[in-house]
């Protein structure tokens, strides 16, 4: 017995797909097949699958089978509308379009009027003059789709809205005649640029020439016999390029359409667009072919976009436009003005009862905000496409909690909706760029939010200035430790050179400040006080705007708005008092995930005002305090004097000289994070960082001695920089070698922490302290330190109620492969995963970024920096492995991530499934922290459930 051969299905008629299919329909298709199994009125066609776009693309050949199937569903579309393709008396016409899984506005292929040709278009025009129903042809099922949509594009060259028949009523310009030339000669134009790669500016120019022989600008002024002629030319255009006629066989104009658009999946703006939304290069696009209909065949007839909610605000209500006796590129070239959605009800009561009914329950459908496009042709309402609607982050918040009183979802579907991305964006400072403002330079949005002040060169100076109430912007080229009073009084940070993962950024979103960092067009002289760029000089005093969002610098003031999110988080608005309806839905979200949630949410604060600041933020407890910025401003002559010491005394007066200092640091952090955890990490940095650069010592101690200055003191610094100098500092003595190699330098810190923790306990105040080691990558070295800890801390502590816990950082590769072994002599693993992700790919964080990650990221290595979000295939394996291990050798081994992964929201999902107990961050991600945590574990529930 033979065994018959399966044929593998690739076109799927409307009627047999749904929502379900977008990885196979892709998303236009799917929700076509869903609003025809709806009953709602979709003018009929087919979807061609991703599946066959996959095939094409790896073998430069359609797949066996496609070329029948379309063919066969072609057909079955002919039948039920009553006309063939291209037919010279009464044509069908149908646009190509694509349409992937995810939406790409405007990043593929469209053809729309395909099967016009020197005959049919004779049929177009007697069709449109007696037309009275559906599917008149000529125009195009999506050519109403630009309308203001997520999808429009501007014409001659888009998608959307290069639509057929864009014209006002065709008696009123010229009669059907004009119509159908007009929508032939668009059809020429769209498929020789989009098929055969013809240089659409030619067809432009062809365009302009007849408009300017009627001396009009105006396409509506060409009345048949001008597009009659400017289709001759196109031809002509169209040959010079190909060296072929303008195909006149409808089923070839199809199949080339067709191909055009799989094609376009790997067009360079949508590879560029997929690599920026990370959406997976394998997926392929779907090929949606779609019998046409109009709405400009008259007063009747007209194109619109409607919104089920406001998708700016959320607010509930009818929004969106309408143009009658219009298509939707009308819309986009500001032929004429649309009117709001509303005024629909006077002009069509019938059209505008049903697109509500319509509106309404594909909203009960889709549970959530939908994105509708319909024409009217002749009184008929057309339902083109729905999608659930893009919103702003404001919108997304509200939407969700309306839903959620309208019983349509429940807070974990609420809580599933919105991002911490989109929290972020709300909390941040916005410019209103709604003026004329040109950026002069680009560099890295290192940290969020708008900020606007008088250009400053020094620490110093930012400081004199903050202090006399101004506004600054620091500007260096690079920013070091002893920048950091000045970046605390400024409104923002911009730099000439470092990346995400530079000091200045890193230091700027541990307090909220916007940065822009890697602004490479500035050449910034600090002595001169003054910076050029685009060919202007901005000297001290001058103002400027940057964008820590889009990296963008502004010379002069831009206008910018304060969030209301961050002043809920503050507690300056009472969530249950205030008539915003985004505060109360950030409340309500918030609240939800915060019980939702498994993982705890700690800071990174170094100081009193960050740590009270992310209290108020909803951290619960600090997960990274670095001691090395208690060494700063006036304390630096002491750290100078650490260093420079020959005899142990001069050592040992140094470090008695700090202990009080770091106790009082101790003790103002303790009393803020009452009842919390503080995990203090033991000095990291090489010391040579708390000294100045050696080029400019060399410089000073030259100059002076020119002078015949004293300068034996800077002589002896200069040789300390010299002898202290490393190749590779980030790899040399640090952390906790510099710890064993000077001696009392870690027991002067462990001592500081246990008796602020005593003092404070006496106080009242109860302190949780825990003492982490920095750079281990062999258990002795923490056991060598860990006994001198224990020695200290039982002498301070004594009898007094004080637990002090003893832990380490993973930021060392060995440290993690050996991770059973070190959780012998720790209480504790924090997972420093910068300097983890610096030395397990090789990368020098502060240089990679702007030397070489651009490349790295056009090429697809990676789709985003690993110091941005976990690589969770190399380094988060790491981290899988540490976990695992630590916690086979100690049960109940507290672990936790200080790096500044610990705020970014696709890192928080990784660190919950690996099992974490808590994460650490900047105080002003805390809340986008607390939101992930949240979302993390409803869809773990969720996966679990199912």
């Amino acid at each position: 017995m033979t065994q018959e051969t399966v044929e593998h299905k690739y076109v799927y008629d409307f009627a047999e797909g749904n929502k379900d299919l977008k990885d196979l329909l892709g998303g236009k298709g799917a929700n076509l097949a869903e609003m025809t199994n709806l009953g709602l009125p979709v003018p009929p066609g087919f979807t061609i699958t991703t599946e066959a776009c996959q095939a094409y693309l790896a073998t430069g050949a359609e797949p066996d089978g496609l070329a029948d199937q379309i063919a066969r569903h072609l057909d079955s579309l002919e039948r039920g509308m009553g006309r063939r393709l291209g037919d010279p008396d009464d044509p069908l016409l149908v646009s190509v379009r694509s349409g992937a899984k995810f939406s790409m506005p405007g990043m593929m292929e469209t053809v729309l009027n395909v099967g016009l040709n020197d005959r049919s278009v004779v049929g177009l025009a007697r069709q449109a003059g007696a037309s009275t129903g559906p599917a008149a042809s000529g125009g195009s099922a999506d050519s109403a789709t630009s309308g203001g949509s997520a999808d429009s594009a501007t014409s001659g060259g888009s998608a959307d809205s290069a639509t057929s028949g864009g014209n006002a009523d065709p008696a009123a310009s010229g009669g059907s005649d004009r119509f159908a030339w007009d929508s032939y000669r668009r059809l020429i134009q769209m498929f020789g640029k989009t098929v055969c790669d013809v240089p659409g500016e030619e067809f432009e120019q062809a365009l302009d020439d007849a408009k300017r022989a009627r001396n009009t600008t105006d396409d509506l002024d060409l009345d048949a016999d001008d597009l009659r002629g400017l289709v001759d030319t196109y031809k002509k255009i169209f040959r010079k390029h190909t060296g072929r006629d303008f195909p006149q066989e409808p089923r070839e104009q199809l199949d080339l359409a067709i191909r055009a658009v799989f094609d376009s999946w790997n067009a360079e703006r949508a590879v560029v667009y997929r690599r920026q939304e990370r959406i997976p290069a394998d997926l392929g696009t779907a090929v949606n072919v779609v019998a046409m209909v109009f709405g400009n065949l008259g007063p009747d007839s007209g194109t619109g976009v409607a919104f089920t909610r406001d998708p700016a605000s959320g607010a509930q209500g009818i929004y969106g436009d309408y143009l009658a006796n219009a298509q939707g590129e009308d819309v986009v070239a500001g032929i004429r003005n649309t009117v709001p959605l509303q005024e629909l009800e006077r002009i069509d009561r019938t059209s505008y009862d049903e697109l509500l009914d319509y509106m309404a329950r594909l909203e009960r459908h889709y549970r959530d905000l939908c994105d509708i496009e319909f024409t009217i042709e002749h009184g008929k309402l057309w339902m083109l496409q729905t999608r659930v609607g893009k919103r702003t982050a404001a919108a997304a918040f509200v939407i969700a909690g309306q839903l959620v009183d309208e019983g349509l979802i429940d807070l974990d579907e609420a809580l599933h909706r919105v991002n911490g991305a989109q929290l972020a964006q709300l909390m941040f400072p916005r410019f209103q760029l709604d003026h004329e403002f040109q950026a002069v330079a680009t560099g890295i949005g290192a940290s969020p939010g708008a900020a606007v002040g008088a250009v400053v060169f020094t620490s110093t100076r930012a400081v004199e200035l903050a202090a006399e109430g101004q506004d600054v912007i620091l500007v260096r080229r690079e920013t070091n430790p002893d920048d950091l009073n000045g970046m605390i009084a400024a409104r923002g940070i911009l730099t000439s050179r470092g990346g995400k993962t530079s000091h200045a950024a890193v230091v700027a979103r541990g307090m909220g400040k916007t940065c822009v960092s890697g602004a490479d067009e500035l050449d910034i002289d600090v002595p001169g006080r003054r910076f050029t760029v685009a060919g202007r000089t901005v000297t001290e005093g001058d103002v400027v705007s940057i964008d820590g969002t889009t990296g963008k610098v502004y010379l002069g003031e831009v206008p910018a708005t304060p969030s209301e999110v961050v002043q809920y988080f503050e507690g300056e608005l009472d969530p249950e008092a205030t008539d915003d309806a985004l505060v109360r839905a950030v409340h309500r979200i918030m609240s939800h995930a915060d019980a939702a949630r498994r993982l705890a949410v700690r800071t990174n604060a170094d100081t009193a005002v960050d740590a009270a600041r992310a209290r108020r933020f909803g951290a619960e407890g600090i997960g990274l305090c670095r001691t090395e910025h208690m060494f700063l401003g006036d304390r630096r002559e002491l750290v100078e004097r650490l260093i420079l010491a020959r005899e142990a005394d001069e050592r040992e007066q140094a470090l008695a000289a700090l202990l009080p200092l770091q106790r009082a640091d101790f003790v103002e952090i303790f009393r803020e994070m009452d009842g919390q955890p503080v995990t203090v990490r033991l000095i990291d940095p090489p010391l040579h960082e708390f000294l100045p650069p050696l080029e400019q010592l060399a410089v000073d101690v030259a100059v002076a001695q020119e002078r015949g200055e004293d300068v034996a003191k800077e002589e002896a610094l200069l040789a300390a920089v010299r002898r202290m100098h490393e190749e590779n500092p980030m790899l040399g003595l640090r952390g906790v070698r510099l710890g064993l190699v000077i001696p009392g330098l870690f027991a002067m810190q462990v001592r500081a922490i246990t008796e602020a923790a005593v003092e404070c306990t006496r106080q009242g105040v109860r302190s949780c302290p825990e003492i982490m080691v920095p750079l281990v990558g062999a258990v002795q070295e923490l056991e060598t330190v860990r006994a001198e800890a224990e020695r200290i801390i039982g002498e301070v502590v004594g009898g007094s109620d004080v637990e002090v816990l003893i832990g380490t950082m993973i930021e060392v590769p060995r440290a993690a492969l050996t991770a059973g072994q070190i959780a012998e002599a720790a209480e504790f693993f924090s997972f420093g995963t910068n300097d983890l992700t610096q030395m397990g790919w090789g990368f020098s964080r502060d240089d990679v970024e702007g030397a070489f990650f651009w490349r790295y990221l056009e090429l697809g290595i990676f789709g985003i920096s690993p110091f941005e979000s976990i690589d969770a295939d190399g380094i988060g394996r790491l981290v899988r492995i540490a976990a695992e291990e630590g916690r086979a050798a100690r049960p109940g081994l507290k672990i936790g991530v200080c790096g500044e992964h610990g705020g970014d929201p696709d890192s928080v999902h990784f660190f919950h499934s690996v099992g974490l107990d808590y994460v650490s961050c900047s105080p002003f991600r805390v809340p986008v922290a607390r939101l992930e945590a949240g979302r993390a574990a409803v869809v773990t529930a969720g996966s679990d459930s199912r």
